[in-house]
Order: structure tokens, then C-alpha cells, then sequence
């Protein structure tokens, strides 16, 4: 059992980053749908590039979405309406029809009797209206539509509701009917009698005839033919014109969603592990390689793979919801995260094989591919300095300038036309890009969940008024003198040879922040001659001095400085020597000196930033000793320095060569002249 623990305590890196790829397979695999994915690809009004293609079964024609829109508008058109009749209306109407006309022509010589041509007349056209019906609303139908009359739930009557009549339109009728047989005062009497007395008897029958108009479109077919198993679809070469495209269309659709569920669903699952799986396998083998120091790190690598999970899971649900949508996904906050936090070539490295895994789901696979891809790229090349505003604005911009011009491009090479272009697919990109800026605050949410540190951060650490480096300068002023020449020569250094600036600039301010407890043992902040170390022993005082390093990464974590900066305090002395003490107690105790007691702790510098910082930590310090500088005096000294610390094996962990080492010496001996005011002497 020990020994299995032992095991597990020594591998348990390895073993967290097998569980955290097969997690990370999985839940990607669950993300996918689970059908296969047709062989072919093809696009209309392209040659067919694969050889002749027969139909593996027998499969339906499908309709485009085209054509089966079109039949449901004309069923729209031509479905019945159903309107329920009241033919008691009719009667109430005569009756009240009477009353009014022997009211309204009491003077008149009308009332003589019933049968008068105007009384007449009038019934006559209440007979009309009532005949077809008088509707209680307006309709917007259209004039031809077909219209069913019921009464007992039974059809009576079938006509078009141009028929019918609407209360709101009969005075052109009553005035039609009536026509200049009789004088304008007796008609105008009889337009106000019959506004009067005239009800609506046919109301609409919401729900018969929505169940007619849906039992009508359920009868629309979905396919228009058929193919018979190995009869020829498409010869190779052949342009895939409309007929072919909705036969491939439907032989795709056929194959992915009836074949693979039925008969081979597992092994679909397996094949989309696998592929899955070996794409990130390749990450893994791309940070073992390349990526050392984020391979070494579970936090850096679950952070990795978060993101690609997290973009692939926003992508999965827009297609689920709508895959028309599926521009507005910020793809390119991948390679701005992994950029921010690490480089560029990892950026774009993980961002590209996100993109293939995301291949498998999307529709139009290659178009979304190159699209994102190509956007990748430009993200990668574009953004610079993320801790400036104004860039990653002019970033996003051009981001989705690239978009719209590759879409167009694709459009116009798929449909030969700008006619149809759709529009609203550049407002997705312009959604895609405002969505893009929200980078900023999720690098600042990841810096809080992962404990990374980014270079917004580091700006901010930089910050001279910020509360521990106002403290350092407060207490130790020499010293904070001092970090500040340091970070001036390790940034000119890092710019040099490529290295992140940044960083070793903020590292160079904070180094030394442990001398703040014990400033006076230290001769940059002895200002009136008294040395304390006089009455201390030399391993006292190389223990004072080396405490400083401790002190400082106690002092550190106490106001939550990141670890990569932390860093910069643990190795900038590496397992260097307190020389002076310890040469020092070397000529009173020549054989009785342990040389660790006088040895830093270290570790020793790891990363190129950490080399440089100890490079130009040593060589600040050590040139306040220089009297009566020249350049070759600054030549020689920058030499030895750096020289002695290589023969030390304190850069053999840094990712560091000879070649930048060399273009370090040079800035500092330029840097160096220019402090004591000397020109280079260059050979003749």
C-alpha cells in the first residue's frame, strides 16, 4: 500500500493530466452529435471532385426548404375559411326594418300602404345581403379566398368572400341599389335607415378553420421522387447543378441521420474519441516540447484545455439553438487568453485545433474553418500590448474586417452573384466582434479563478505608486534606487533578445523588497558611514544578507504578488555566493569555511527573464564599486561578471544561449557607458 502511495506521489502530475485529457475527450464527445459524417463534400455550381457516385439505397428526394415554403403560401391561399351563420338575424332585421320605414316616411304618402317600389326595393336588398351575409369585422382576406358557410355545425353555403358584405363598406352597395330613381333626400333616408337596422350575422370560425389550414399543410410531401439503390447521381467532374444538389442534399441527410443511429452508433462514439483524443494529444505533445514550463504546470494546462472546452460548448449550444447564428461565437478570445498568458505560437496552435474539432459539427465545414483560421491568424498578428485599449479596439476591427471580406469572397464563389448577398450575416460578425472585447474583463476573472498573471496586470504592478514600492522607497531608498536602474537594464536586455520585457521590468522593481526590513545592512542605504555589519560576525552577516531573499517572498505573498513574480525574488541570486563575507572569513578560517553557509539558496533562474534579471541585478550593483570607469575597464567588468556566474552553472536551467547572452553583455556595456558618460571605443 506505501508503496502504491509513493508512486502516486511521484507521478502525480502525470497522472492529473491523463485524468484531465480523458475528461476533456469526453465532455467534448458528449458536445458532438451523435451520427456520422457524410464523406463527401460539395458545394453548388462546383465540380464534383470524387469519382462516379451511385446511390448505396434506395432514398427519397427531399424539397428544399424553398419549395416547401412556396406550397405552404399557396395552401395559405387557397385553404377555406369557415364563418358561423345566424339566419335568425334575417327576421329580427325585416321586422325592425318595417318599424323604421313607416317612422321614417310617417308624413309621407309611403304610408299608405306596404307594397310601395321603395319598401320593396329595400327588402329586396336586405334579401341580398342576407342571402350571402354580413360579416361582424373586417377581414383582411383576399377576395377570392374560399369561404364556408355553417349553421348546426353544418356547411350550408359555399362561396368567396368577396360574397360576403362588410358593415363598413355597404354604403357604396345601398346607394348602387337604390340608384337615381328616387330623389337624394328619400335615399339618404333610407342610407341611415339601413345603417340602423342592418346587423352582422357571419362571424369567423377561428378554430375550424385553423384545423382545416393544418391538416392541409400536413399533407404537403416532403419529397418530390426518388432514387433507386445504384442508380448513377453524380459523374466525377460533373458541375453540381440544382437537381444534383437537392439529391446529394438528401442522400446526406439520409446517411447521417438513419444509417449511423440504427446500425453503427457505437462506433461513431468510438471514432469521435479517437480523433478527439489525438487532436488534444497533439497539444499535450506541443507543450511537452515546446512548452516546457506550461507542461510542468497542471493549473497552465487545465487552463488550456478549459478554454478549447468552453468555446466548443458555446458553440455547440448556438447550433443547437440555430446554427445561422453561429458567427456571433467569439472564436478569436482563444488565441487573445492563451496570448495574454502565454505567447503567440501557443495562441495560435490551440486555436487551430479547436477550430478542426469544431469541423466535425459545424455546417459548411470548410468555409467556417478557413474563416476562423484566417481570423486566428490575424488576432496573432495584430494584437499587441492587450494592456493598451486603443489596440485591441483596432484589433477587433480589423479581426472583423477579415471576416466580411472572406464571407463575401465565399458567397460570391458559391453563387456567382452579389445579388442575395445576406446582409445580416455582417451584422453577425460585427456582434462577433463586439463580443470579442470582452477579453478584458475575462482575462481579469481567469487571473482571479487560476492565479496567472497577465500583461495588464503587470502594468499595473510596474506602477511605481503603487503601496510596496512606495514603502520600499520610503524605507530602503537606495535600494529601490537600485531596482529601478535594474529594471531599466533588464528591460533594454529582455528588448534585446526578444524576452518578455514586461515581466523582468516588474520583476527588477520588487527583487529586493526584503532588504526592507533590514535596509542599513545593506551600503546602497547607508547614508552616514556606519556599517553595522563592523560588529557582526561573517556569517551573521551573510546570513542577513541572504535572509533578504526569504524575507522577500514572505513580504511578497503577504501582498499577493502573481508567482511569476515571486519568482524574479526566489532566483535572482540563484546558488551564488555571498562573495565578500565569505572571502572575507575565507582569510581568517582558511579550512574551516563551509561554503554553503555563504551560499543563496536559490533556486537557480529557469526561464530566460530570471537569467536576465541576475545578470543585470550583479552588474548595477558591482559598477558603483568602478573608479575611474572606461570602456575597457566597463568591457572587462561586464565580462567577469557574467562570465563567472555562466561558470557557476547558474544558466544552465534557463532556456537561455550563448548568442543572448552575448547580445545582453553588449546592452549593458552600452547602457553602463552611457550611465558614466564614456563613448564606446570602436577598433580602428
Amino acid at each position: 500500500m506505501n508503496v502504491l502511495l509513493n508512486k502516486w506521489y511521484k507521478n502525480h502530475a502525470l497522472v492529473y493530466k491523463i485524468l484531465l485529457f480523458l475528461v476533456t475527450t469526453l465532455f467534448i464527445v458528449y458536445l458532438f452529435p451523435k451520427t456520422g459524417k457524410f464523406r463527401y463534400s460539395f458545394e453548388k455550381g462546383k465540380p464534383w471532385q470524387s469519382e462516379n457516385l451511385y446511390a448505396p439505397f434506395n432514398f427519397a428526394i427531399k424539397k428544399s426548404q424553398e419549395e416547401i415554403e412556396n406550397e405552404q403560401t399557396e395552401i395559405r391561399k387557397i385553404s377555406p375559411v369557415f364563418f358561423e351563420a345566424d339566419p335568425a338575424i334575417k327576421d329580427i332585421v325585416l321586422n325592425q326594418y318595417l318599424t323604421a320605414f313607416n317612422r321614417t316616411f310617417a308624413d309621407s304618402i309611403y304610408i299608405s300602404t306596404q307594397n310601395t317600389s321603395l319598401y320593396k326595393s329595400g327588402k329586396s336588398l336586405i334579401d341580398r345581403l342576407y342571402n350571402n351575409g354580413v360579416l361582424d369585422s373586417d377581414y383582411s382576406f383576399n377576395k377570392d379566398r374560399p369561404v364556408n358557410l355553417v349553421f348546426d355545425n353544418q356547411i350550408q353555403k359555399e362561396l368567396v368572400f368577396n360574397d360576403l358584405f362588410q358593415i363598413g363598406s355597404l354604403r357604396p352597395t345601398i346607394e348602387i341599389h337604390f340608384g337615381s330613381d328616387i330623389s337624394v333626400n328619400d335615399k339618404n333616408k333610407m342610407i341611415s335607415l339601413f345603417f340602423d337596422v342592418i346587423k352582422p350575422n357571419v362571424s369567423l370560425n377561428n378554430l375550424l378553420t385553423d384545423k382545416t389550414l393544418e391538416e392541409e399543410l400536413l399533407k404537403i410531401s416532403l419529397t418530390r421522387g426518388s432514387i433507386e439503390k445504384d442508380q448513377l447521381i453524380i459523374s466525377k467532374g460533373q458541375v453540381v447543378e440544382e437537381d444534383q444538389f437537392a439529391i446529394l442534399d438528401s442522400l446526406k441527410s439520409e446517411y447521417e441521420s438513419q444509417v449511423w443511429n440504427t446500425a453503427n452508433y457505437n462506433w461513431v462514439l468510438v471514432a469521435y474519441t479517437l480523433l478527439v483524443a489525438l487532436t488534444l494529444l497533439m497539444l499535450l505533445l506541443f507543450l511537452r516540447k515546446y512548452r516546457v514550463e506550461v507542461f510542468l504546470n497542471n493549473t497552465k494546462v487545465t487552463f488550456i484545455f478549459f478554454n478549447i472546452a468552453l468555446m466548443i460548448f458555446l458553440t455547440t449550444l448556438v447550433i443547437n439553438y440555430n446554427s445561422q447564428y453561429i458567427y456571433i461565437v467569439p472564436l478569436c478570445i482563444l488565441p487573445l487568453v492563451l496570448k495574454a498568458f502565454f505567447d503567440a505560437r501557443l495562441g495560435l496552435f490551440a486555436h487551430v485545433l479547436t477550430v478542426l474539432l469544431l469541423g466535425f459539427i459545424v455546417p459548411n465545414s470548410y468555409e467556417y474553418m478557413f474563416l476562423q483560421i484566417i481570423a486566428g491568424i490575424v488576432t496573432i498578428l495584430t494584437v499587441s500590448e492587450l494592456y493598451k485599449r486603443a489596440n485591441l479596439f483596432i484589433s477587433v476591427g480589423q479581426i472583423t474586417f477579415i471576416y466580411i471580406i472572406a464571407y463575401f469572397a465565399f458567397f460570391v464563389i458559391h453563387e456567382g452573384q452579389v445579388g442575395n448577398l445576406k446582409w445580416e450575416t455582417f451584422g453577425l460578425f460585427i456582434l462577433c466582434g463586439l463580443a470579442t472585447l470582452f477579453v478584458q474583463p475575462l482575462i481579469y476573472i481567469y487571473e482571479k479563478i487560476f492565479g496567472l498573471v497577465s500583461d495588464v496586470s503587470l502594468l499595473e504592478l510596474s506602477d511605481t505608486n503603487t503601496k510596496l514600492l512606495k514603502e520600499l522607497s520610503n524605507r530602503a531608498p537606495g535600494t529601490f534606487h537600485h531596482s529601478l536602474n535594474v529594471a531599466n537594464l533588464a528591460e533594454a536586455s529582455a528588448n534585446e533578445i526578444g524576452a518578455n520585457a514586461m515581466m523582468v521590468r516588474v520583476g527588477a522593481l520588487y527583487h529586493d523588497i526584503g532588504k526592507m526590513n533590514n535596509p542599513t545592512f545593506y551600503t546602497e542605504n547607508q547614508s552616514n558611514g556606519i556599517n553595522p555589519h563592523e560588529e557582526l560576525s561573517n556569517k551573521e552577516s551573510a546570513g542577513i544578507i541572504i535572509d533578504h531573499v526569504i524575507q522577500g517572498i514572505e513580504i511578497a505573498k503577504k501582498n499577493n504578488l502573481p508567482d511569476r513574480v515571486i519568482d524574479f525574488i526566489r532566483t535572482h541570486h540563484g546558488t551564488s555566493l555571498v562573495y565578500y563575507f565569505y572571502m572575507k572569513e575565507k582569510s581568517i578560517n582558511q579550512e574551516n569555511v563551509d561554503a554553503k553557509q555563504f551560499s543563496y539558496p536559490g533556486p537557480k533562474p529557469f526561464s530566460k527573464e530570471t537569467a536576465i534579471l541576475m545578470m543585470c541585478d550583479s552588474v548595477e550593483a558591482a559598477s558603483k564599486s568602478l573608479k575611474e570607469p572606461t570602456s575597457s575597464k566597463i568591457n572587462d567588468f561586464v565580462e567577469n561578471i557574467v562570465n563567472k556566474q555562466m561558470e557557476t552553472g547558474q544558466f544552465l536551467n534557463a532556456n537561455i544561449t550563448f548568442k543572448e547572452i552575448q547580445s545582453i553583455k553588449k546592452v549593458l556595456k552600452h547602457k553602463l557607458a552611457n550611465i558614466y558618460h564614456l563613448r564606446i571605443e570602436y577598433p580602428e
